[in-house]
């Protein structure tokens, strides 16, 4: 591919040839990247540069190049300024409905439908349908009906689209505060002379350790639920409270998976399985029960990691194909909680499913395992985690 940075055209010498060869063609960007490229027009002369081993255009060569990237930037820009401009008025005399109604009667409740509404009021040339996306929820039925008298719609002869604007644009500007809430929790740090964080953090160990009493607040028993160290403070610097929290909802709100998942966690590769036991299990048996899968892991950090993870799906607005689709109006904190839950189940069972050597592949398993969520996220129609209480009420699935 050409890119659209393109300044000059440098033919490489190689091995002292004195002919150019089409195949040593590079195109070199502001960048200093280059590509392979035979497609070029040159009208020209070419000099040597002494002791460089390249040549390089001179001022009689006349380059041309066409930029995919330019030409398609060009061909959207006539598309969204002219042409559908054009098709949208078309639309609206041959339907009799502005572009909102046709989202809302054509598109069930949940993502699909409001991410359509989304773009269409963020791209839109009218300043009031612009900042319909970040106004204060408490503004949302004025700015409704703000939206309603502009596009000269009867609200008493279409009384399902207020409903349906009203719903979409909660959860519209219901995910730009959930970001606000979950990023300021993040860069809040965890301080230990704070009682409510370290209340906070007793109570995760109770949770997740409630037969063995902590013997003091430093102490190498926090290993046991996957710290570093001795003191739980120091690991949560990355994700500052927005760790804790996740960690202990999951504790307290699926206290059985989350014990399940810590006990997993703390097995060594390999489960000592006798001899007797071993040969009496066929070959199906065996890969069934998973004795040669590799499971230990630290349970903290790797909690602490996920909630990076879910973080950066929520920030990169990749999160709002689930949230839309588990939240009736405004998504809280309670869903990217419940998000958490369901990815630090998906990973540990993803975990297991990899059967890494040791813990030193950890970055290839989340890498791996943040593409195929990535890939979920992408269908408008998924939910990562219906079975949840967040959408006990969810119209669209």
């Amino acid at each position: 591919m050409i890119s659209l940075d393109v300044t000059c055209l440098v033919i490489l010498k190689r091995s002292n040839r004195q002919y150019w060869d089409p195949d040593k063609i590079y195109f070199y960007n502001r960048r200093g990247c280059h590509c392979n490229s035979s497609v070029c027009v040159h009208l020209a002369y070419c000099s040597h540069v002494q002791g460089t081993g390249l040549i390089c255009c001179g001022s009689v060569l006349f380059f041309v190049c066409l930029s995919v990237r330019v030409l398609m930037q060009f061909f959207l820009y006539l598309y969204c300024k002219c042409l559908w401009r054009s098709l949208k008025f078309v639309f609206r005399k041959v339907t009799g409905r502005c572009e909102l109604q046709r989202i809302c009667y054509n598109n069930k409740p949940g993502a699909r439908r409001t991410l359509k509404i989304e773009s269409s009021l963020k791209f839109s040339k009218n300043e009031l349908l612009q900042s319909a996306v970040s106004v204060h929820p408490d503004s949302v039925e004025k700015t409704i009906e703000d939206i309603m008298s502009l596009k000269k719609i009867n609200p008493d002869t279409n009384p399902q689209l207020g409903i349906s604007l009203q719903a979409s644009l909660l959860q519209i500007v219901g995910y730009r505060n959930l970001v606000a809430e979950v990023e300021k929790l993040r860069r809040e740090p965890y301080d230990c002379e704070n009682h409510e964080h370290e209340d906070m953090l007793l109570k995760l160990w109770k949770s997740l350790r409630p037969d063995a009493p902590l013997t003091g607040r430093i102490s190498k028993q926090w290993c046991e639920i996957g710290f570093q160290g001795s003191d739980p403070k120091t690991d949560f610097r990355g994700m500052g409270l927005l760790g804790l929290h996740n960690l202990l909802y999951f504790a307290e709100h699926e206290n059985a998976t989350a014990l399940q998942v810590l006990h997993d966690s703390l097995q060594p590769k390999h489960r000592d399985v006798s001899k007797e036991d071993g040969s009496k299990m066929s070959k199906l048996e065996w890969e069934k029960n998973k004795f040669d899968k590799a499971i230990g892991y630290s349970f903290a950090i790797v909690g602490i990691n996920i909630t990076d993870l879910a973080y950066s799906l929520l920030v990169s607005g990749a999160l709002k194909t689930h949230l839309y689709n588990v939240a009736p109006e405004t998504p809280t904190l309670l869903h990217f909680q419940q998000t958490f839950c369901y990815l630090m189940q998906e990973f540990h069972r993803f975990w297991t499913e990899e059967d890494p050597c040791d813990i030193m592949e950890f970055n290839r398993v989340r890498t791996k395992f943040h593409k195929r969520i990535l890939k979920q996220l992408k269908n408008p129609d998924m939910a990562l985690c219906p079975h949840f209480a967040a959408s006990d009420h969810l119209v669209n699935l």
